[in-house]
């Protein structure tokens, strides 16, 4: 009897001890990891994929972009609604939904997230002058009235910089940035922050789906390496590929195939380039620019550096937001390049120095330029001497409107999914001086380059839509293509890894990961 009681007994501790575990493991946190830190998560100032990542999780924007590009309605209740003079766009808030400190959210918040980034924000050209004034003509109803009649208004109303935050928690930051906190309505709050480490709880007021997970954990590694072994080591849940190692990557895309591991990938959304100084010597000589492009074999450097993973791109708009493989940039021809450059009396003795800046914590970005260098020291090397110089990503951009750099390697998603958000930021001018831009938006990709017909475009595009417009946004890219401030490399997508323990990586239209649906697959 005895012998039967202490088996019954060891029975149910071991049962408890087992419940116990699963229930331990049920509420682990996911872990994902990337390079790189997060500087700052306010919606005003954030322009990195990571921070705007995590943005997503804890706040919602009005609308949002399904995988197939569809506007779905978010905070909004339903679609907006247009004016006949497409002035005026009135747009109805969902209900009893709340901050995360408990402020109801209604249409005074979305004012003042508006305001506000027009005041601060940093990347201008979303809201640019489009937006005359925001009215409240209820508490569940704004009405935002246009300075011009805007296009790209459904972009604008998706982008992450716009989601709304608590206008009582940001009251003394209406007109500074708050870095380390965020208050928004969405499926996630913010438990801890630090440029290296972010933890997020599920929103328990959450107004909508609940996540799926208890919470995720933000890992940022110093290097490609550390990152790849973490994920092989199985010290981390999901890997997020911005800055990762391309030969990683191609490890991870096998490693992937053959079952090792989960992966899920965006649209093809993100552009590398160089952005080349074209308001100074040597450069502001389109021949050399031309010449420069020429010189660029982007086929070779897309099997040697990526592994064939990233598609070589003669256009700065992704295929996916144009429907058509247009390239309108020039090809790689070296022999064309040796003309150009003859003409202008280079080679034979006479050799053209330019200096590449490439950022030194971004893997691909050293690898292009070592193969850029050595492409031209096979076929142009007594006309052209690339000079390389790496410099760490956050000093690049802080530099990129002093006009430090004569051509700089960069790379630019999107804040929307619309041809006008890659357009507007390299190429959009607010003063023109003889075809130097001496204020806007190419000052700040570095090129200073600035076209008066091609301002009069963008605001020929504001005023139609559909096919037409998308004419008239390749037509201005046609004449950046002439002029090349910049040579286009490769697009890219966003690419995620999980354990076989975690579900596959899901993206939305914007090549945002949904962090709300990975969760833990028990057996």
């Amino acid at each position: 009897m005895r012998k039967k009681t202490l088996i019954s007994i060891l029975i149910i501790s071991s049962s408890l001890l087992m419940n116990s575990s699963v229930s331990k493991k049920i509420s682990k946190k996911i872990i994902v990891a990337s390079s790189g830190k997060i500087e700052s998560l306010d919606p005003a100032r954030a322009n990195t994929l990571k921070a705007i990542q995590l943005i997503s999780s804890l706040g919602d924007t009005l609308y949002e972009l399904n995988s197939d590009g569809d506007l779905i309605p978010e905070l909004a209740s339903g679609m907006p609604f247009i004016s006949k003079d497409r002035l005026q766009v009135t747009i109805n808030l969902r209900k009893n939904v709340l901050f995360h400190d408990g402020t109801p959210f209604n249409s005074d918040s979305i004012k003042f997230t508006f305001e506000r980034f027009k005041r601060i924000g940093t990347l201008n050209y979303i809201l640019g002058d489009k937006i005359e004034s925001i009215e409240t003509p209820s508490e569940y109803k704004v009405i935002i009235n246009l300075k011009k009649p805007s296009s790209s208004l459904n972009g604008l109303l998706t982008s992450v910089n716009l989601t709304p935050i608590s206008p009582t928690f940001y009251k003394e930051y209406s007109d500074k940035f708050l870095n380390d906190k965020f208050v928004g309505t969405g499926k996630y709050v913010l438990n801890s922050f630090s440029n290296e480490f972010q933890s997020i709880d599920p929103n328990l007021d959450y107004w909508g789906k609940k996540p799926q997970n208890e919470g995720i954990n933000f890992v940022g590694y110093s290097n490609s390496s550390s990152l790849f072994g973490a994920l092989k080591s199985n010290q981390i849940d999901v890997l997020l590929s911005n800055s990762i190692d391309d030969s990683q990557r191609n490890s991870l895309k096998i490693l992937s195939n053959a079952n090792s591991f989960k992966e899920g990938n965006s649209p093809f959304t993100e552009l590398s380039f160089i952005s080349l100084r074209t308001n100074v010597y040597p450069l502001n000589n389109p021949n050399l620019r031309l010449a420069l492009a020429k010189s660029l074999n982007r086929k070779l450097i897309s099997e040697k550096v990526s592994y064939g993973l990233r598609k070589p791109t003669r256009s700065i708009i992704p295929p996916i937001l144009k429907k058509d493989n247009q390239n309108l940039w020039p090809k790689y021809d070296y022999l064309e390049a040796r003309k150009l450059l003859q003409k202008e009396n280079y080679c034979n003795g006479n050799i053209l120095k330019i200096p590449l800046t490439y950022r030194s914590n971004v893997p691909a970005d050293k690898l292009i330029a070592l193969t850029w260098q050595e492409e031209i020291k096979n076929e142009l090397n007594d006309c052209i001497d690339i000079e390389l110089n790496g410099v760490e990503s956050t000093t690049v951009y802080k530099n990129l409107s002093l006009g430090i750099y004569t051509a700089v390697i960069l790379d630019w998603t999107g804040a929307y999914s619309d041809p006008e958000a890659y357009l507007t930021p390299l190429l959009s001018c607010k003063e023109i001086v003889d075809g130097t831009c001496r204020k806007g938006e190419s000052v700040y990709s570095g090129s200073f380059w600035g076209s008066i017909k091609v301002e009069s475009l963008f605001l020929e595009s504001e005023n139609i839509s559909g096919k037409k417009r998308l004419e008239k946004l390749v037509e201005i890219e046609k004449i950046a293509a002439n002029s090349i401030p910049y040579i286009p490399i490769w697009i890219s997508s966003q690419k995620a890894w999980s354990q076989n323990n975690i579900s596959k990586p899901i993206f939305n239209g914007a090549g945002i990961i949904s962090l709300s649906e990975l969760h833990f697959i028990y057996e």
